[in-house]
C-alpha cells in the first residue's frame, strides 16, 4: 500500500496528473522546489520536503533530501526492528519515489556550449541519491524514473513485488548512465579551458573515460552460428536507440516474416547506411555485410531492378534496402527473387499485399528522416579485453572540388559516375574497388587482401560490361599494377584518395592508359 510519496522531476510530463490520482487515494505527496511550485499551482496538496524534515533547503538548493528523514524514510525496512527504529526517530516511511535527474545531458549538448559552471551546476547529488536508496529497499518501495511507467503503479496497492524489482533494475540502470554521461564529459575536458569557469570549455572527441550502456530490445534465434547465443541490444541513452532523426535497424518497426537473426541486423544495418548516402531514388542490395548490386534511378522500382540485375546471382538470399516507399510495382518485383529481408521508410497497402505471398520475407519500416547522417556518434569494436572506439566516418568529399591528377579532365558523365562509385566504396569492406556506369554498379570487389585481386574479381564478374566505367578505390594504389588492370578491364575514370609514396608512378600510368583520375585526399577503409 502506497500511503506516502516523494516526487521531484526535472521531466514534468504526466507529473501532475499522477499527483493528482495519489491524492484521490489519500496518499500524502512530499515534494521540492519546481515539482512542488507546479503541484500546488495545479491545485495538489504537498508537503515541502523542508517541512517534512524540519531543515531548510540551503547552499543554493544543493542540499535539499540529503536528511537522515529522507533515506530513513526510504531505506527503512519492513521488519520490526526497523519499525521500531524509525518510530524511535520519527522517521515515517516513504512507499513511492518519483524522481528523474537533472538535464546534464540536455545541458551540456546546448548548440554553442554551456560553461563549466553551468555544467557542473547541472549535476543531480540528491536525486541519484534518493533513487539508489529507494531501488535499494525495492522489496518495500516503488521507485520510477520514467514518466511511461506511471500507468504501471496500480493504485493505491501499487505494484506487485516483480514490478517494483524491474522499477528498480531501471533506476539503476538510469543513475549508472546518468554518471557515466558526466564522467565522460568531465574527462573530454581541456583543463586549460575549465580555469575560466565562466566560459564555454574546449572539449576533446574522445574522453578518457566512455561509459556506454546499452539496452536489450529482444533476444535472438542464435549468433553468427547455431551454436552461439545472441540478444539485440540499443543505445540505452536514447528511448528508441536512434541517432538524431536519422532512422537506424534499432528504431525501425518489423511488420513481417520470421523472426530477425545475427546477421539479418548486421546485413540490415548495412544497407541501410548505404541507401542514406543517397537523395534520389536509391536501391541496395546487400550480402554478407557487402553491396553486391546499388543503383538510382528515377523511380525505386527501377532502381531495384537495375541493383539486383547487376549482380543477380548474389542477389539470391540477399538484403535490400531502397529509400522510398515500397509500393505494388516494386513489391512484385521484389517477390520475384527469394530475399532475407527488405528495409524501407514504408509500405504501400497494396505492396502488403502483394509481398504477403512471401510469409518468411522480414518487412523492416524504418522511421526518421532520410538523409545522410551527420550527428556525431561512436563506432566501437571489441577486442579481447578491451575495445576500439571512432567517430563514426561520416565524412564525405563533394568531388566537384575534388583535385583531378590526370593530363586528362573527366567528363560530366564520368564525373556523375565517379561520385556514385565513391559512395558505394565508403560502404564497402577493404580493400574495396567498385565499378559502375550510369548510375548503377558494374561490380564490386570487396574484403580482398590485394587491391589488383578486387579488381580481377570485378572482371571476372561482369567481362565486357566494364567497357568505359568509372573505378572508385576505396584507398591509394600502393603501385601501378592496381591502374594497369583497372584500365585492361575497360576503365576510363577512377577516384581514389591519393596519398601513396608512389602517386607520381600511379598517375603516370593513368596517363598512359588515358584515364582520368580524382584525388579526394579522404580514405574509407572498412576492416
Amino acid at each position: 500500500m502506497i500511503r506516502r510519496a516523494l516526487i521531484s522531476v526535472s521531466d514534468k510530463r504526466g507529473v501532475v496528473e499522477l499527483a493528482k490520482e495519489l491524492a484521490r487515494h489519500g496518499v500524502e505527496i512530499l515534494s521540492t522546489g519546481g515539482t512542488a511550485a507546479a503541484l500546488t499551482a495545479a491545485g495538489v496538496a504537498v508537503t515541502q520536503v523542508s517541512t517534512f524534515t524540519g531543515a531548510p533547503e540551503i547552499l543554493d538548493g544543493r542540499v535539499k533530501t540529503l536528511h537522515p528523514k529522507v533515506h530513513g524514510g526510504l531505506l527503512g525496512r519492513a521488519t520490526d526492528g526497523h519499525r521500531a527504529e524509525m518510530a524511535k526517530h520519527g522517521i515515517p516511511a516513504i512507499d513511492l519515489v518519483v524522481v528523474n535527474l537533472y538535464p546534464f545531458e540536455a545541458t551540456i549538448a546546448k548548440p554553442g556550449g554551456v560553461s563549466f559552471d553551468e555544467a557542473i551546476e547541472n549535476i543531480d547529488i540528491g536525486g541519484p541519491s534518493m533513487l539508489r536508496s529507494a531501488a535499494k529497499n525495492h522489496e518495500r518501495v516503488t521507485v520510477v524514473v520514467d514518466p511511461a511507467d506511471y500507468a504501471t503503479l496500480g493504485l493505491p496497492a501499487g505494484p506487485s513485488a516483480e514490478q517494483r524489482l524491474a522499477l528498480a533494475r531501471k533506476a539503476f540502470s538510469h543513475t549508472s548512465a546518468y554518471d557515466a554521461t558526466i564522467a565522460a564529459y568531465l574527462s573530454s575536458i581541456d583543463d586549460a579551458t575549465a580555469v575560466d569557469r565562466g566560459a564555454v570549455p574546449t572539449r576533446r572527441a574522445l574522453p578518457d573515460t566512455l561509459g556506454v550502456q546499452w539496452r536489450r530490445l529482444y533476444e535472438l534465434r542464435y549468433g553468427e552460428n547455431p551454436h552461439q547465443q545472441a540478444a539485440f541490444y540499443a543505445d540505452a541513452k536514447s528511448p528508441l536507440g536512434s541517432i538524431g532523426d536519422r532512422p537506424t535497424i534499432a528504431t525501425a518497426e518489423v511488420l513481417g516474416g520470421k523472426q530477425l537473426s545475427y546477421n539479418n541486423i548486421l546485413d540490415l544495418d548495412a544497407a541501410l547506411g548505404l541507401a542514406l548516402e543517397f537523395g534520389e531514388p536509391a536501391a541496395v542490395v546487400v550480402k554478407h555485410n557487402n553491396p553486391c548490386g546499388v543503383a538510382v534511378d528515377n523511380d525505386v522500382a527501377a532502381a531495384y531492378l537495375r541493383a539486383r540485375e547487376a549482380d543477380a546471382t548474389s542477389a539470391f538470399g540477399g538484403i535490400v534496402a531502397v529509400n522510398r516507399e515500397v509500393d505494388e510495382a516494386l513489391a512484385k518485383l521484389l517477390v520475384e527473387t527469394f530475399l532475407e529481408c527488405v528495409v524501407a521508410p514504408g509500405y504501400s497497402a497494396a505492396a502488403r499485399d502483394v509481398l504477403a505471398a512471401k510469409k518468411n520475407l522480414r518487412l523492416v519500416a524504418a522511421h526518421g528522416q532520410w538523409h545522410a547522417p551527420t550527428t556525431n556518434a561512436f563506432s566501437i569494436r571489441t577486442i579481447a579485453g578491451g575495445a576500439l572506439v571512432q567517430t563514426v566516418d561520416y565524412g564525405m568529399v563533394d568531388l566537384k572540388a575534388a583535385k583531378v591528377a590526370t593530363q586528362r579532365m573527366p567528363t560530366e558523365v564520368e564525373r556523375a559516375d565517379l561520385a556514385f562509385a565513391w559512395r558505394v566504396a565508403k560502404h564497402v569492406k577493404s580493400n574495396a574497388i567498385v565499378f559502375a556506369k550510369g548510375g548503377v554498379t558494374l561490380a564490386i570487389g570487396a574484403g580482398q587482401m590485394s587491391r589488383v585481386d578486387s579488381v580481377r574479381i570485378c572482371e571476372r564478374k561482369a567481362g565486357d560490361k566494364l567497357a568505359g566505367s568509372a573505378v572508385a578505390s576505396d584507398a591509394f594504389f600502393p603501385f601501378r599494377d592496381g591502374v594497369d588492370v583497372l584500365a585492361s578491364a575497360g576503365a576510363r575514370a577512377v577516384v581514389q584518395p591519393g596519398g601513396s609514396v608512389r602517386d607520381d608512378e600511379v598517375i603516370t600510368a593513368a596517363d598512359e592508359h588515358g584515364l582520368a583520375m580524382l584525388f579526394t585526399g579522404m580514405r574509407h577503409f572498412r576492416h
